[in-house]
């Protein structure tokens, strides 16, 4: 079977090609793509190529798929794995399957270092490890753009689980962020400071008393609170509140004054600037907890740190990057429960889009920008489409769909555009 799909040859040296896939072997699984969310590590890795992390060093003379956050149908069911799958299952996939490859002991990862397996393609084989390892998972809900997202989702899921604090005279350390806590995401309502809100608000296991969201962009804090509002926060015994920081002349004097002078349990920081992690550590409470969840491109980053209250006040930081399996099924179970991760998604486009896409990800606006793998479309803002559809009928029916949405993106959108 031929597959069209977008491969790294290099630095910056993505292209669009079609190729025979290889026969399928009784422990490989053939998949078709239908949708990818493109994501900022792959941008790093477009840049970095064959010196990051988990991309092959002979990438060169074996180009890969890249594309990590995918959803999709399974076509074909090698004989060792027909017990467990089945034809015309919906799936999403676990990439970070923390598989040493070769001699360099390259992290392998679709949308990384496979030839024959990444997110933006029409169709993928399935290596053994990757079922071997339970990263190709089920999905049971509606549409498939959900379980596109369920990665970038576990992210901050992991993140949440990853935090810790303290019981003073005891060292153990109690896993999670702190039921009735107060909590702060700051450089907030990028993606997936969106997807942290939607997850701390709609979770029943444990929640924070109190979530602060920052930013600096008026027109980002003014659409995530359209998204996740306060009055929506409150009916699942949370008072949230949207804050920017910009307009006001001591951001940690204001933040510590919505605290009620207490300092917050868990601060998240969602973007890699100096400043903004100084601020976080100083709005800490004691035992507070700081996630550094944005991955910086340095290798040299730093920040300050207040050293005098990681020994007086047993503020203590973490970070993670990425979720592992658990957390991409707590992430599946929420959307099959209902959970919709529409808000994060800001742009639609088709394969042939991704390239662009990817190399110039940090300079396009928005929110995530999701590709529909089997369609032509240039990359455009759901915020276009009527102004598309006064010309073109098929954007005019995107637009009622999603309009009706609350102009988000949805599953009638997007079993149109399939159709």
């Amino acid at each position: 079977m031929k597959t069209k799909a977008v491969r790294l040859h290099g630095k910056n040296d993505l292209r669009m090609e079609e190729f025979e896939l290889p026969a399928l072997k009784e422990d490989e699984i053939l998949a078709k793509v239908i949708c990818d969310s493109i994501c900022m590590s792959s941008y790093k890795a477009t840049h970095e190529a064959d010196i990051h992390k988990r991309v092959p060093r002979d990438v060169a003379q074996n180009p890969v798929i890249i594309g990590h956050e995918f959803a999709g149908e399974l076509v074909e069911i090698g004989r060792y794995w027909q017990d467990k799958f089945k034809v015309g299952d919906k799936f999403s996939i676990q990439p970070a399957l923390n598989y040493e490859q070769g001699p360099l002991g390259v992290l392998s990862a679709p949308g990384y270092s496979y030839r024959y397996v990444g997110g933006d393609a029409t169709y993928v084989i399935l290596p053994r490890e990757v079922m071997e390892q339970d990263c190709l998972l089920h999905y049971a809900g509606k549409g498939f753009y959900p379980s596109s997202l369920a990665e970038p989702l576990s992210c901050v899921i992991g993140a949440m689980h990853a935090n810790y604090h303290t019981v003073q005279g005891s060292y153990i350390h109690q896993m999670e962020i702190k039921d009735g806590g107060n909590m702060a995401i700051l450089a907030g309502v990028g993606p997936m400071g969106l997807a942290a809100i939607n997850y701390a608000i709609h979770r029943t296991d444990r929640k924070p008393r109190l979530i602060i969201v920052t930013d600096i962009d008026q027109s980002r804090l003014d659409r995530a609170e359209s998204l996740y509002s306060p009055a929506e926060a409150a009916r699942n015994g949370i008072e949230l509140k949207y804050v920017n920081t910009g307009k006001t002349d001591n951001p940690v004097a204001e933040l510590n004054a919505l605290s009620g002078g207490k300092g917050y349990d868990d601060v998240f920081v969602f973007a890699p600037v100096a400043p903004i992690i100084e601020q976080a550590d100083a709005i800490l409470a004691i035992d507070g907890c700081l996630n550094f969840f944005a991955g910086p491109a340095k290798t040299d980053f730093k920040a300050t740190f207040n050293f005098y209250n990681v020994h007086y006040a047993r503020t203590h930081i973490v970070g993670t990057s990425g979720g592992n399996t658990d957390d991409m099924r707590e992430a599946l179970d929420m959307m099959n429960g209902g959970l919709d991760p529409a808000g994060l998604i800001t742009h639609i486009g088709g394969l042939n889009a991704v390239i662009d896409t990817t190399i110039n990800l940090p300079s396009i606006p928005g929110g995530k920008k999701l590709i529909y793998t089997h369609i032509d479309l240039p990359l455009t803002p759901i915020s276009e489409f009527g102004l598309k559809g006064q010309t073109d009928p098929f954007f005019a029916e995107l637009h009622r769909l999603c309009e009706a949405h609350n102009g988000l993106w949805n599953v009638e959108a997007e079993s149109y555009l399939l159709q």
